[in-house]
């Protein structure tokens, strides 16, 4: 049970305050979001990952069935390493624990899940209701594309089977063609990075765990890194100037610039867009994104290492 006990001190250092809110206060997650998402999920892929690993153990301690399912491929040698033939009271407990966390984290993912399923149902229902008739002899299919009557500007990705980004001719009409351009680039960003399967991930850890820190600021920093992430797709393409226009424009009703928290993100978004950050430089790039990809390793290493050593 030592190495359970040693995956929760990841586990409790990886979650705790300390690291998640270091990575929230840094300056170069901005500079390249993507890099800040792919380290957020690192992560957060190395404490799920740490929990699975102590869970199998502690239910291979516990559960002779478990044991004998789990090392049946490995000689005696490697199950004597890890000592699982005796459990104590607080390892049973620990199991228990463990089992009922990973059961409560499936069950908000699947709720997440169908509960955006759903909200997409609707959404695809009300477009039905507000798109225009098509005339007689075309084709039922609308494409990729839908335009609706709407005197605001606004702009969306829709995700789903098949996928459908929807203008509204409010933002026709204020837009120029290259900031509508820049729009539908930033829209088809966040459709070709999934970012809302990241979105749904990071929103069930956080309901499901509030007191956690870590998935707390991971919910928070996905929100905010898959729109720069949008903006650098569509700004590379449009250009900043270009770019930070739309956004001005489409979001002009709403308050862009309002100090507002929920427009925060709007503002900073425009500023950044304004004065843009140096990217990170290419080697730092490869480097961080390496040691990050390294760091789910560690609960792998710890777990197979009693078992190495003792074939070694």
């Amino acid at each position: 049970m030592t190495v359970c006990l040693l995956l929760l001190s990841v586990v409790a250092l990886t979650a705790a305050v300390p690291a998640p809110r270091a990575l929230t206060r840094a300056a170069w997650p901005e500079r390249d979001p993507v890099v800040g998402l792919w380290v957020w999920q690192c992560l957060v892929a190395t404490v799920l990952l740490c929990c699975l690993t102590a869970l199998v153990l502690g239910a291979a301690a516990v559960f002779h069935t478990v044991r004998d399912r789990v090392f049946a491929p490995a000689p005696p040698a490697v199950t004597a390493a890890y000592d699982l033939s005796t459990a104590p009271v607080w390892a049973v407990a620990l199991t228990m624990l463990l089992a009922c966390g990973a059961a409560w984290t499936t069950a908000m993912l699947a709720r997440e899940l169908v509960e955006a399923r759903r909200s997409r149902g609707q959404a695809r229902a009300h477009l039905r209701e507000r798109a225009p008739e098509l005339p007689a002899g075309l084709p039922a299919a609308r494409g990729p594309m839908l335009v609706l009557e709407d005197e605001y500007p606004d702009a969306w990705w829709m995700p789903g089977h098949p996928p459908q980004l929807v203008v509204t001719t409010g933002a026709l009409h204020r837009l120029t063609d290259l900031q509508l351009d820049a729009v539908l680039t930033h829209e088809r960003g966040h459709a070709r990075a999934h970012h809302d399967w990241l979105l749904h991930l990071s929103t069930a850890l956080a309901t499901g765990f509030p007191r956690v820190p870590l998935f707390a600021h991971f919910c928070d920093q996905t929100h905010r890194l898959v729109e720069l992430a949008a903006d650098d797709t569509a700004s590379r393409r449009c250009g900043h100037l270009t770019t930070a226009l739309a956004l001005i424009e489409l979001n002009q009703h709403r308050g862009v610039l309002s100090c507002d928290s929920s427009r925060r993100l709007l503002g900073e978004r425009v500023d950044r867009l304004l004065e843009p950050p140096p990217r990170l430089l290419r080697r730092h790039r490869a480097l961080t994104t390496t040691v990050a990809a390294l760091v789910p390793l560690l609960p792998l290493l710890i777990t197979f290492a009693p078992g190495l050593t003792a074939l070694s």
